[in-house]
Parts: structure tokens; sequence; C-alpha cells
């Protein structure tokens, strides 16, 4: 049985650029106030990455890309979901010299796990942070 849901948040933006610093910053804040502060950086980052390949890979115009946060007792969840199912992510080999490329590496180095989940119509990439064991865990959270 999954754990129950402590805390969800969803939010739509449009395809534009000033939506990635939005959704950075409304997830620092909201992963701040859950009681994880050392996570905040982390999953803001990821959340930028996230929302800039959705951006830039797998967005339509006039169809709006959805932010959504979850918290259980022993997982954070982000998730990023876009209108283009047909242009799954996958992280690729780069250069030194290359100056794209290393998002998903960098998703992967930060998160515990990521992944893709496809939708009816688009997907869904996903990064999680396992909670159980963390220091920084709310007094009533920890197991």
């Amino acid at each position: 049985m999954p754990d129950p849901v402590l805390h969800e948040d969803r939010l739509d933006y449009t395809p534009v650029a000033r939506s990635v610093t939005l959704a950075r910053r409304r997830t620092a804040r909201l992963v701040t106030e859950s009681g994880h502060p050392a996570l905040a950086g982390d999953a803001a980052l990821v959340v930028s990455e996230l929302m800039t390949n959705a951006l830039l890979h797998g967005s339509l115009r006039d169809r709006l890309i959805r932010v959504r946060i979850t918290l259980t007792g022993s997982t954070l969840r982000v998730e990023v979901s876009d209108p283009r199912g047909e242009r799954l992510p996958r992280p690729r080999a780069v250069e030194d010299a290359d100056q794209f490329g290393r998002g998903l590496l960098l998703v992967g180095a930060l998160a515990d796990s990521w992944g893709v989940v496809p939708r009816t119509v688009g997907k869904t990439v996903y990064a999680e942070w396992d909670l159980t064991g963390r220091s920084d865990l709310p007094m009533g959270a920890r197991k």
C-alpha cells in the first residue's frame, strides 16, 4: 500500500521561458515550506531542467505544461507533464565543448530516481527523492 499523500501542488504554465523561472521559484518555496529546506535547491533545479526540456522539446502552442509536486511520508516527487508523448527524454553522451545536453544527467545526479510515464496525451517526466532516514525531516514525519 503506497504512502498517503501529505501534500500535493499542481500548477499549469504557459509554454514560455518565464514559466521556467516561475516553476523553479514555486518549487523551492513549496519544498521549503513542506519541511525539507535541504532539498529545496535540488528540487528547484530539477524542475527547472525538466521545464526547460518540456519547453524546448515537448511543448505545443496553446497547450500548457503542468508541474506537480507531491510529498508522502517517504518520498518527495516532482513531475513535469507536456503534450508531446512521442518525444521521450533520454540522457545522451556529451563532449566537453557541448553547450547543451546535460540536463538529464543533472537530474539523475540530484534526484534518487527519475523516469517517464506516458499519458493519454503527452508524457510526464518525474524525479523522486527518498525521504526515509533523512535528518532534515520534521519530527512528526520521521520513521
